[in-house]
């Protein structure tokens, strides 16, 4: 909704937006003072953009090219003020940035307040809306600017209940000046001194000066030197992470710290952080990276692609290139061999760090894992191989016979006598996996599979032509499960399995003609199992055919119309399976065969996720079976 009075413009917040400040305006946050290091991270973003636009347009700069931050405080007035002298905002910028919450997943957002997190503001940070935090202080915000060569300033008013006010103003120069007009509870920020410990503490790695305003002089009570810059040992963990807060917008702790410089060819410095909490920017279609690009100390882009490879999009920091031209553009960068190099060697450095804490920190790495595996493993899939053997060394996997994680290695070493592959079954859950009948085979042989139900599992394994360690993948919902060079577990009950599996199978193989005549087309066979020793029936793909998940998905996204014919497997040694078979044996044939066969594929299908083929035909079968069962004469 939008009113005007005179020049004055009245709008309603977004509904996100109302909803959030409603959160933080009655939140019991423990530590207000994050406000400040949010509008300091915001005026100092402030100074990064305008001195990156100087570049080619010095005139912007003109008159004031020293950038700084400045607070003040006022007792009389009841204010803290914020100000830069940095790119600043228009009209159409004020409404995009303060009236809603723009680029930060405000659906996701919203969603993931529930429960004891309704009291967490700590949550704002994931979303990029820390400007929302001085409502925690202030009754009243005012934010006054002048965007770098306009001429008119604006002036942006809003006491959080819903609504805001945008009307012309004056400022005699560029930049942003935000007052905040504090709550009676939050007289505690007027002091000096408070300020002082709050920009110590949360700001100092800031590389503008912060200026505190005192009677007489400003006093700069931040380092104010680029904090990569430093040599690691002068660097504390509480400034390593502040400054990942400032960079990530969160407010959780790094997981890993990374920080080196490069020399020789070209020289960089990288400091970069693994979060310790994941986002939902990481499923953005748009597969963003959000690191930033530094040359020389100066600021050029947080959005420039190939940086890191997509799949490391999760890291957080910066990467300063000396050999750069300050005035490159965003679009020399996608094309520049200088930054493919860097990239190359940034990602050899990130997966080394990440390997060595998978050595000395498996727990740790688990968690790691849990987060961001998903994403690390789209890196298997796709044109990007020169790392993929690397890749394959940090994944972690959930397997049907162990609790926890294991590497491929651990597999490997663990392989069965006469076990020539890697197993895997995929689905869209671990529960879906865990308790699918195709595993029961292996379970009774002591085969380990992997467990994979994550979207991008079916693709990056069905490329891994080369295999792991000189052995292939192998699916274990196609084929022929590829048991018979390997023994079952051994127990007394089990002497002289083989030939009674043998046995069975051909007992049932008139059934298996029988219900391959009745099913038709609607499978392309029909077969004695290996893989089942409790479920009656399962479906398979066919050597050579696409592995029936990843076709189930390319179902959903249209790439694929019509479902394949599977291959129905039948379990010999299933109480239901010999009851079929004896009826062969006796001559029936018909329509109960008929149904009986139908009903098998729909069970399979029912067992596998997918829909009967025919509702109504599948209600109709199953009440004639089960009249047979409930009418026929019982016998005391």
């Amino acid at each position: 909704m939008t009113a005007q009075t005179g020049s004055v413009e009245t709008r309603s917040f977004q509904a996100e937006v109302s909803k959030l400040l409603h959160i933080v305006a009655n939140s019991l946050y423990s530590e207000r003072e994050v406000f400040l290091r949010e509008l300091i991270s915001n005026a100092a973003d402030a100074c990064d953009r305008l001195r990156y636009l100087s570049l080619t347009d010095p005139d912007l700069i003109r008159g004031d090219p020293e950038f700084a931050i400045r607070l003040a405080a006022s007792a009389d007035a009841c204010t803290v003020t914020v100000s830069d002298n940095g790119v600043g905002m228009n009209e159409a910028d004020l409404h995009e940035n303060l009236g809603t919450i723009a680029r930060s997943g405000t659906g996701a957002f919203l969603e993931n307040l529930s429960g004891d997190e309704k009291q967490d503001v700590g949550l704002i940070g994931q979303f990029g809306v820390g400007f929302y935090s001085a409502f925690m202080v202030a009754s009243e915000v005012e934010v006054l600017t002048r965007r770098a060569g306009d001429e008119t300033a604006w002036i942006w008013r809003s006491d959080g209940l819903g609504s805001y006010t945008v009307a012309p103003s004056e400022k005699a120069g560029r930049g942003t000046v935000i007052t905040l007009h504090l709550k009676e509870d939050a007289a505690e920020f007027l002091e000096g001194a408070r300020l002082r410990s709050i920009v110590k503490t949360y700001s100092d790695h800031i590389a503008v000066p912060i200026r505190l305003a005192s009677d007489d002089s400003d006093e700069t009570v931040n380092e104010a030197s680029a904090l990569w810059t430093r040599p690691r040992g002068d660097i504390t963990e509480q400034q390593y992470t502040e400054f990942y807060r400032h960079v990530s917008r969160s407010f959780d702790e790094p997981w890993q710290t990374i920080h080196w410089r490069a020399e020789g060819r070209y020289e960089y410095s990288a400091l970069l952080f693994v979060p310790s909490a994941a986002t939902t920017e990481l499923y953005d279609p748009e597969r963003r990276n959000r690191l930033r690009l530094y040359v020389k100390r100066v600021f050029i882009t947080d959005d420039c692609k190939g940086l890191v490879p997509e799949w490391l999009r999760f890291m957080r920091g910066i990467i300063d290139c000396e050999d750069l031209p300050l005035n490159v553009s965003r679009e020399l960068l996608q094309k520049n061999p200088m930054l493919t190099a860097i990239s190359g060697a940034v990602t050899r450095r990130v997966l080394t760090e990440l390997g060595s804490r998978a050595k000395d920190d498996p727990e740790q790495y688990a968690g790691f894992w849990d987060r961001f595996g998903p994403v690390l493993k789209e890196g298997l899939y796709g044109f990007d191989s020169e790392h993929r053997d690397t890749l394959l060394q940090l994944v972690r996997f959930r397997t049907s016979t162990r609790d926890g994680l294991v590497s491929l290695a651990e597999y490997v070493e663990a392989m069965k006598d006469g076990q020539e592959h890697i197993f895997y079954i995929t689905g869209e859950s671990h529960d879906a996996v865990s308790n699918s009948p195709h595993l029961e085979g292996f379970a009774a042989r002591g085969v380990e599979v992997l467990l994979l139900s994550d979207p991008v599992d079916d693709f990056w394994i069905s490329s891994m032509f080369e295999g792991y360690e000189g052995k292939q993948f192998s699916s274990v919902t196609r084929g022929t499960a590829e048991l018979d060079a390997i023994a079952p577990e051994e127990t007394p009950d089990e002497e002289g399995a083989d030939s009674q599996e043998k046995s069975e199978s051909d007992d049932v193989a008139p059934l298996i003609a029988s219900i391959r005549l009745a099913l038709g087309d609607a499978v392309k066979d029909v077969r004695a199992s290996v893989r089942l020793t409790d479920s009656a029936v399962c479906l398979i793909a066919d050597e050579g055919d696409m592995d029936m998940n990843l076709e189930r998905i390319l179902r959903q996204h249209k790439h694929v119309h019509e479902a394949s014919p599977r291959v129905l497997e039948i379990n010999p040694g299933h109480r239901l399976i010999k009851g079929l078979a004896r009826r062969i044996e006796q001559g029936e044939s018909g329509s109960e065969i008929e149904d009986a066969a139908f009903l098998l594929l729909d069970q399979a299908r029912i067992m596998d996720g997918e829909p009967v083929a025919d509702v109504r035909a599948f209600a109709s079968r199953l009440s004639r079976v089960m009249e047979l069962g409930y009418t026929a004469p019982t016998s005391r």
